[in-house]
C-alpha cells in the first residue's frame, strides 16, 4: 500500500478559527501528512472515537470545549491515551505551557506557528513517512 493516500499518517488539527485550521492544514499537508479538522474539543473527541489520528495539534482556547479539557478527557480514553498531543496557543506565559503539559499535552507551540518548528516537531513525534 506504499502509494495509497490512506496509508499516510494522520494529523488532527483542532482550532475554532477556520483561517488558522487552513494554515495548519497547508503546512502539515506540505510535510506529507493527511489532515482531519475539528472546530473544538468536543468535535476532536468524536473524531478520535471513530478513527484515532497519529498526532493531534490542539488549540487551547476554544468555545464548546477548550483544548485543556479535551486533552484531559482524551488521556482517559484507550483510543487516544498514547497519541501525541501538541498544544497550540498564542499565550506565551510559562503557566499556560505548564497547564498544557499537566493536562497531558506532550509539547507546546506558540502562535504564529513556524513551518520549520512544526516540521521538526512532527519529525520527533511521528515515524518517517515511507
Amino acid at each position: 500500500m506504499g502509494g495509497n493516500k490512506d496509508a499516510r499518517l494522520t494529523v488532527l488539527v483542532v482550532d475554532d478559527h477556520e483561517d488558522l485550521r487552513e494554515m495548519l492544514r497547508y503546512m502539515v499537508e506540505r510535510l506529507g501528512y493527511r489532515v482531519v479538522e475539528a472546530e473544538n474539543g468536543r468535535e476532536a473527541i468524536e473524531i478520535v472515537r471513530h478513527k484515532c489520528p497519529d498526532l493531534i495539534l490542539m488549540d487551547l482556547s476554544m468555545p464548546v470545549m477548550d483544548g485543556l479539557a479535551a486533552t484531559r478527557l482524551l488521556r482517559t480514553t484507550k483510543e487516544a491515551c498514547h497519541v501525541p498531543i501538541v498544544a497550540i496557543s498564542a499565550n506565551r506565559r510559562e503557566q499556560s505551557q505548564a497547564d498544557a503539559l499537566a493536562a497531558g499535552c506532550n509539547e507546546y507551540l506558540t502562535k504564529p506557528v513556524n513551518f520549520h518548528q512544526l516540521d521538526s516537531l512532527l519529525g520527533t513525534w511521528l515515524p518517517a513517512q515511507a
